[in-house]
């Protein structure tokens, strides 16, 4: 399964509206993979804590989502840490990055670099990770994200750094997982329908052509179909067909009136 942590106050108070949720389920779909659960939390570090042990211990891949700098309100480093039961060190390798950017930064201003500099000492701070953790490249500014276990994955909030973070973890972390929730689903449309008058035919459905599954998705105000249910079935293979038209058998049956059949592969 995968997971999602999304931390700060910032988005639980409503200043800033999360992006994140959004564009995972984007970056998943686009790999054949989804979205299994998701948290928010504030900036409090027992919460963060708890529900980074709850990943680590899940099994699952999770990505955590803000936190990682190194302003008082960020806690994710140091709560990472305790969550694993071991220490921040500074990552070799996330020194020689924030280094590098460092310089960078100097030359862009035309100054002289200085290693051993207030500013340089407080950028190098976002280096220090749990012991044992691993890099996730950041190609908007190198400094850099870290994973632990290989599938808890912690990003910064900036979207523009999180997101293609994110993009590279999944596709050079865990290719292997591509295709592993992709579907076909089959719908059609039934107009002025209640759903508690159709849960026999989909309990059926589900009976006669698991693990198929069937969805429903009811509007009081479409624009274009006023009141009704999108309803479906989505699984893989031939089993999906069968169990369509078993369902469209079904609403004929029951004289619904039905619409629009659609077509098409998602990731459940």
């Amino acid at each position: 399964m995968i997971g999602l942590i999304i931390i700060g106050d910032e988005i639980l108070s409503g200043r800033r509206q999360d992006k994140h949720l959004a564009k995972a389920i984007e970056l998943l779909g686009e790999r054949g993979m989804a979205v299994s659960w998701a948290r928010y939390v504030g900036d409090e570090p027992e919460r963060i804590t708890a529900d980074i042990r709850h990943a680590l211990d899940s099994g699952d891949v999770v990505f955590s989502f803000g936190g990682i700098g190194a302003t008082p309100d960020d806690h994710t480093r140091a709560c990472a840490a305790r969550a694993l039961g071991t220490e921040l060190a500074l990552h070799p390798e996330a020194r020689e990055l924030i280094l590098a950017r460092c310089r960078e930064m100097a030359a862009q201003e035309g100054v002289p670099f200085e290693p051993e500099s207030p500013d340089t000492l407080r950028r190098l701070e976002m280096g220090f990770f749990p012991v044992g953790a691993s890099i996730i490249p950041n190609p908007y500014n190198r400094i850099p994200g870290f994973s632990l276990q290989g599938r808890v994955h912690f990003v910064p909030g900036f979207p523009v750094m999180a997101w293609p973070m994110m993009a590279w973890a999944l596709d050079h972390l865990h290719a292997d997982l591509h295709g592993s929730h992709r579907m076909d689903e089959h719908a059609v449309v039934v107009y002025g329908a209640i759903e508690s008058r159709l849960t026999p035919l989909m309990l059926d459905i589900e009976a006669r052509f698991a693990p198929v599954k069937v969805f429903s998705l009811p509007s009081v105000d479409h624009p274009v179909h006023g009141r009704h249910i999108e309803l479906g079935v989505k699984g893989r293979g031939e089993a999906v067909t069968l169990a369509f038209e078993a369902l469209l058998q079904g609403l004929r049956d029951v004289g619904a009136s039905t619409g629009p059949k659609t077509v098409r592969t998602s990731a459940a």
